[in-house]
C-alpha cells in the first residue's frame, strides 16, 4: 500500500486553515489541503514535516505537527495519514506546486464544487474543531 499525508496547518490565532488551489489533476481547481507522498523507509512524521516545508517553506521550527487520524482506500491500495498544528509564529508561506491561501474557517468545507476530497475537508475540520484542545495546542507559545 502506498502512503500520503495530508497537512491542516492553522494559522497562530486558530481562525484560518492554509489551503492550495489545484493547478493539476486530480481536483484540478478545487481548494485542497497540502500534503504528499510518503517515500520509502521514511516515517509518517517525517514524511509530514519533509512535505510542508517543500510546499508551503514552513519549518519544523515553526510548527508542531499532530497525528489526527488515517483513511485507508483498500480498492485503491492506498492510506492517508492526517497531521495537524498550529503555527507558534506568523509565517510567509511559499510554494511552487500550487497557489496557497488562508481561509477562514466559516466555510462549508462539505462542498465539493469548491473542495477536493469528497467531504473529507469538512470532516476533518469538523474533528479538529470538536478537539482544537487536544491536537492544537502547544505549551511552547508564548501566552
Amino acid at each position: 500500500m502506498q502512503g500520503y499525508n495530508v497537512l491542516m496547518i492553522f494559522n497562530r490565532n486558530l481562525d484560518h486553515i492554509l489551503l492550495c488551489k489545484r493547478l493539476k489533476n486530480p481536483y484540478k481547481g478545487l481548494s485542497n489541503l497540502v500534503g504528499g507522498k510518503i517515500e520509502l523507509g521514511e516515517s509518517g512524521t517525517e514524511a509530514a514535516y519533509r512535505e510542508l516545508l517543500e510546499e508551503t517553506s514552513i519549518s519544523k521550527d515553526n510548527i508542531t505537527l499532530h497525528h489526527l487520524m488515517d483513511f485507508k482506500y483498500y480498492l485503491q491500495q492506498i492510506y492517508i495519514e492526517v497531521y495537524t498544528g498550529r503555527l507558534k509564529c506568523d509565517v510567509e508561506v511559499s510554494g511552487d506546486e500550487n497557489e496557497l491561501y488562508w481561509s477562514d474557517l466559516n466555510q462549508d468545507f462539505f462542498d465539493m464544487t469548491l473542495f477536493a476530497g469528497e467531504g473529507n475537508i469538512g470532516h476533518m475540520v469538523e474533528q479538529v474543531k470538536m478537539n482544537q484542545s487536544i491536537f492544537l495546542t502547544d505549551e511552547t507559545l508564548p501566552a
